[in-house]
């Protein structure tokens, strides 16, 4: 964004915007290379590429599932109970598709408001992701499960969230040079620590630096600079657990692979 790394002779046009909004906008095409959800691009496998960097993905990663009441919360599976999600095709829903699958009244919200709503017993469950998982219990909620964990034990994998994808239409030289970009832009930042914290700042919904930096050293990590082949298991793990539970296409996520 601050063009600290060399574009390679592209031209990026960088939008932010939340994930759920980043997934509506890859289903309608507006983009060639976008942020995602792994729900997502399991929904979009005919159509798109992972990138070997950029993902989130790793261990004590996953999203929480908070309830608005500390203790007697019942299920998510009651049928008189509503729980919060971040979006439709985000990984969060899917984890709790695949970990409660008679969950019947979810409705969905901006991942910022899913705790203010817990809060304000306007829902009775949520689940948490992003800096939420840090704040939590300040708040006055009760977890339920760590659906992160639940990933952990049953899969023995890192947690694939959400990773970079790229038109499978775009050139392959194309798709080459925003990977180097990328991973050019993640190696940068970890090398320099503060120098993505003035933008950090300005966009995330928490701005206690302390709090930022823990996101970082939840969510950036060498999976994020490389999958490798960990990292590309997980993701070939993700997609059968979510055929198995009947969401995503017969095409397993396809990650990119550089030309030789």
């Amino acid at each position: 964004m601050n063009r600290l790394v060399d574009w390679r002779g592209l031209d990026f046009h960088v939008r932010l915007l939340d994930i759920q909004q980043l997934n509506d906008g890859l289903f309608r095409n507006e983009f060639d290379v976008a942020k995602t959800s792994f729900h997502a691009a399991l929904l979009l496998s005919e159509e798109t590429v992972v990138l070997p960097s950029g993902s989130a993905m790793g261990f004590g990663v996953g999203p929480l599932l908070l309830s608005a009441r500390s203790e007697g919360a019942g299920t998510p599976e009651d049928e008189n109970k509503t729980t919060l999600c971040p979006g439709e095709h985000t990984t969060a829903t899917l984890l709790l598709k695949i970990f409660h699958p008679k969950t019947v009244n979810i409705k969905q919200v901006v991942f910022s408001e899913i705790m203010p709503m817990l809060q304000q017993k306007e829902a009775d469950f949520g689940v948490c992701i992003h800096e939420g998982r840090f704040t939590w219990q300040d708040q006055g909620l009760g977890r339920v499960e760590d659906l992160g964990e639940r990933w952990e034990t049953e899969s023995t994998t890192p947690l694939p969230l959400g990773g970079i994808v790229a038109r499978r239409v775009l050139p392959a030289d194309v798709t080459a040079k925003v990977q180097q970009v990328i991973h050019d832009s993640i190696a940068f930042a970890m090398a320099n620590r503060d120098a993505p914290l003035p933008t950090m700042r300005k966009y995330a919904q928490e701005f206690s630096d302390e709090v930022l930096l823990k996101h970082v050293d939840l969510y950036v990590n060498d999976w994020t600079l490389d999958l490798g082949d960990v990292g590309r298991h997980a993701i070939t793990i993700l997609s059968r657990r979510a055929r198995e539970a009947g969401i995503g296409t017969e095409k397993a996520i396809e990650v990119f692979r550089m030309p030789t």
